[in-house]
């Protein structure tokens, strides 16, 4: 490409090459434009040509990026996990009850902008894309998990705080299934009742970890839970 240069003599500049830049932007309205199709339709009513139609390209470039339909949406399902765990990022700034709150609160955020995706993700309803899906899920378990822990600052954890951790992510999931489908209760409401579960469970669980002392701030977590706990109607 030619500029002029400080002299006003023409000089070549060096172009800023566009072809990866412009690759990654298609695969990202690809991967958009997925989320919203398997979120209203399941996985055998959604084809390529669907999706080449919706996307105005041709299904040799959608095979191209992705290889073929079971591909496509295995990077969909991993598309939308992958955008829920970067709103649960841990502030080494807040306290543990602070960040667990501030989570949850997340969490609902991305159900109630994706409500229909996360409900077809976490229900499992797309057929033959399921063995696909599901290490996908439970590798974003496992990060949230490992998450919650090193907020605990337990270098190994004892089975009983594990498995605290890992039976209150479930927790979640069923909370944010049954609000997706029915939202008829206000998300910090519904985040009440989940730190207070949190609370309850590790408790219970550093009972049963004698010398285990777990960095949670639990008085920080009860005022967080100040309006629930002095009986607010």
């Amino acid at each position: 490409m030619l500029a002029l240069g400080v002299s006003g003599k023409e000089v070549r500049v060096a172009e800023r090459p566009r072809t990866y830049l412009q690759r990654d932007t298609r695969r990202l309205k690809l991967l958009e434009l997925g989320l919203r199709l398997f979120a209203t339709r399941s996985y055998d009513d959604v084809s390529i040509d669907d999706v080449a139609r919706e996307a105005g390209m041709s299904k040799g470039l959608l095979y191209h990026y992705f290889g073929g339909k079971r591909a496509f949406y295995t990077e969909v399902v991993r598309f939308a996990v992958d955008n829920l765990l970067e709103r649960l990022v841990i502030d080494p700034a807040l306290s543990g009850p602070e960040n667990a709150r501030r989570g949850l609160l997340a969490w609902f955020e991305f159900v109630a902008q994706q409500g229909d995706a996360y409900l077809a993700i976490m229900h499992g309803g797309l057929g033959a894309a399921d063995d696909a899906v599901g290490p996908i899920i439970e590798e974003a378990r496992r990060v949230l998990v490992d998450r919650i822990l090193e907020g605990l600052e337990v270098d190994v954890p004892p089975p009983s705080v594990r498995i605290a951790v890992r039976s209150w992510i479930g927790a979640v999931e069923t909370a944010a299934l049954d609000w997706a489908s029915h939202r008829d209760q206000e998300p910090p409401e519904i985040v009440d009742m989940l730190m207070a579960g949190l609370f309850a469970q590790l408790l219970v669980a550093s009972h049963h970890a004698p010398g285990v002392r777990l960095k949670f701030d639990l008085a920080a977590g009860m005022r967080l839970l100040g309006p629930l706990l002095t009986g607010r109607s």
